[in-house]
């Protein structure tokens, strides 16, 4: 029997050193009694509300050690949450969902245009024809973060759960 087939707890892993709604993930993960692991170059503070499985893993070395931890252990039927675009990349071609903290779902149809912006504005920044970075964050962008999270773990862990009873 595959690993898939064996599936039948979600993990939540955060790519957690630039997210700005950490709060978000670590309530629902609590509310859904999901395993969350917090994943990040530097240890980070997990605060209470995050249930008791929530785990903070600290990855040291390159910037993309955070990234590849995670990479090598979200499986199918797991949620990452990352604005990393290659990350994002690299676990939706291994079935895994992945959100952006904005709100918005990495699309496996998509991923390669996404990937192929994202090196053409670092060009572009190298050449100094765009000097701002991406839009500010905002409390439209937080709300609809929260609610695409508490929908898509609401699924995922009741799909787990009917996997769980047969």
């Amino acid at each position: 029997m595959s690993h898939d087939a064996l599936k039948t707890t979600i993990i939540i892993y955060l790519d957690a050193d630039a997210c700005p709604v950490k709060d978000l993930v670590y309530k629902v993960a609590a509310r859904y009694g999901v395993p969350l692991k917090v994943v990040a170059n530097t240890s980070i503070r997990i605060t209470p509300n995050a249930g008791h499985d929530a785990e903070m893993v600290v990855v040291p070395g390159s910037p993309d050690a955070a990234d590849d931890w995670i990479a090598e252990r979200a499986v199918k039927g797991d949620l990452v949450l990352t604005s990393d675009i290659p990350l994002a990349a690299r676990v939706i071609g291994n079935d895994v969902r992945c959100l952006d903290f904005r709100g918005g779902e990495y699309n496996p149809n998509r991923i390669g245009d996404a990937l192929a912006s994202r090196d053409l504005n670092a060009m572009l920044r190298s050449m100094g024809e765009i000097t701002g970075g991406p839009k500010a964050f905002s409390p439209k962008d937080r709300s609809k973060f929260a609610s695409t999270l508490d929908a898509a773990v609401n699924k995922m862990a009741r799909k787990a759960a009917r996997k769980a009873t047969g």
